[in-house]
C-alpha cells in the first residue's frame, strides 16, 4: 500500500472533503478556494496559467464528477487532481498558501534526504518481529522453524524489497558501476554464437530454421550502439550499462524472425561472462536461470516509454555494489 501524507493547516481552516479517484486526489475550484483562502476567480486565474504556461496538460489532470449543489441538485463539476493542487499551492499568495508551501517543501526535503518518509509503525512491528525470533527459545519446534524462515527472508531479500519500492516510485538510481570493460561483442562473432545456439536448440526440438534469422540490419546496429563512443569515451561507460542496453535492444528491436528473447538473454549472459561480471562476490550467479527468464519477459512486455526504468532495473540487478 502506498504511503498517504496528510496536509493540515495551522489555523482553524474549514474541512475540505477530498475525492479520491484513479489513484489521485481531486478538488473543485470551490474547494481550492477554501483550502488556500482565496476567491474562486483568483483560483481560476492560477489554474488557467498552469495550463497556458505548459506546466500541466489540461486533459490529463481535469475530470468532471457529479456534485450536489446548495440547491439540492446534482451537477457535473470540474475537479483538479493533485498535480494541479500542488501547482496552485505554489502560486497563490495567502497565509494558507505560504503554510502549504512550507509544509510541501519540508515533505520534499525529507524524501530527498531519506529516500522516503519512514513509517515508524511498520519499523516498530518489524522490530517486534525480529525480537520474537531472537527469543525463539520460547517457541515450539514448528513455530521456531517458521520464525527462522521468516527472519531469513527478511535478511536475505532486503535488496529485493528496496528495489521493488524504488521501482514503484520510479526512483531507481545507478551507483558504483564497473567501468572495467575488457570485451566487446563483435557482429561476426555474435552471428557464429547464435548459429551454435540455434543448432543446440534444434537438436532439442526447441527451435526452427527461423530462429536467429535476421530480418534487417537491426541486430548489427544494436551491437554498434552498445559500444558507440564520443571523444574516445564510451557513451555507456560501464559493464552494467552495456549489458543492460544489449539485453534491451536485442529483445525490443525484434531484429530476428524468431528467438529475440532467447538471443537477447544468451548474449546478455555471454557479455557478462566475458567481462568477468557474471558472479556475485559470494560466488553465486548474479542472474539465475529463472531470474533471466523473468527479466527477458519483463523487457519484452514493457512499454517503450519505460525504457530508462527497465535499464536501471537491470543495472541494479547485476551491480557488484548491491
Amino acid at each position: 500500500m502506498s504511503e498517504i501524507i496528510i496536509y493540515q493547516s495551522k489555523d482553524n481552516q474549514p474541512q475540505v472533503y477530498v475525492q479520491f479517484e484513479n489513484e489521485t486526489f481531486w478538488l473543485s475550484r470551490q474547494q481550492l478556494s477554501i483550502l488556500f483562502d482565496r476567491d474562486i476567480k483568483t483560483i481560476g486565474k492560477h489554474i488557467n496559467n498552469v495550463f497556458l504556461e505548459g506546466e500541466l496538460i489540461e486533459s490529463s489532470v481535469v475530470a468532471k464528477f457529479a456534485t450536489t449543489a446548495s440547491d439540492g441538485k446534482t451537477y457535473k463539476m470540474e475537479h483538479y487532481n493533485l498535480d494541479v493542487i500542488i501547482s496552485v499551492g505554489y502560486r497563490v499568495k495567502s497565509k494558507r498558501g505560504t503554510q502549504f508551501r512550507q509544509w510541501a517543501t519540508q515533505r520534499l526535503k525529507e524524501h530527498l534526504l531519506q529516500g522516503y518518509t519512514i513509517n515508524q509503525k511498520r519499523l516498530a512491528e518489524l522490530g517486534q518481529m525480529v525480537q520474537l525470533v531472537q527469543n525463539a527459545t520460547q517457541f515450539d519446534t514448528i513455530q521456531l522453524q517458521e520464525a527462522k524462515g521468516l527472519l531469513e527472508i527478511l535478511s536475505k531479500y532486503t535488496k529485493s524489497f528496496v528495489l521493488l519500492n524504488q521501482y514503484d516510485r520510479n526512483a531507481i538510481s545507478n551507483q558504483n558501476l564497473s567501468e572495467n570493460i575488457t570485451y566487446e561483442i563483435q557482429y561476426e562473432e555474435a552471428k557464429y554464437a547464435i548459429s551454435e545456439l540455434k543448432r543446440q536448440l534444434i537438436i532439442k526440438n526447441e527451435a526452427t530454421e527461423l530462429f536467429g534469422k535476421e530480418k534487417d540490419e537491426g541486430f548489427k546496429s544494436s551491437l554498434m550502439s552498445i559500444v558507440q563512443t564520443f571523444d574516445k569515451q564510451y557513451l555507456y561507460p560501464s559493464i552494467e550499462e552495456q549489458a543492460a542496453n544489449l539485453l534491451y535492444f536485442v529483445i525490443k528491436n525484434h531484429s530476428f524472425s524468431d528467438g529475440n528473447k532467447r538471443i537477447g538473454a544468451f548474449l546478455f549472459v555471454w557479455f557478462l561472462e566475458k567481462n568477468k561480471h557474471h558472479f556475485k562476490k559470494s560466488g553465486e550467479l548474479k542472474i539465475n536461470d529463472n531470474g533471466l527468464t523473468a527479466l527477458a519477459l519483463l523487457v519484452a512486455q514493457s512499454n517503450p516509454s519505460e525504457k530508462d526504468l527497465m535499464i536501471k532495473l537491470i543495472i541494479n540487478l547485476i551491480n557488484d555494489s548491491n
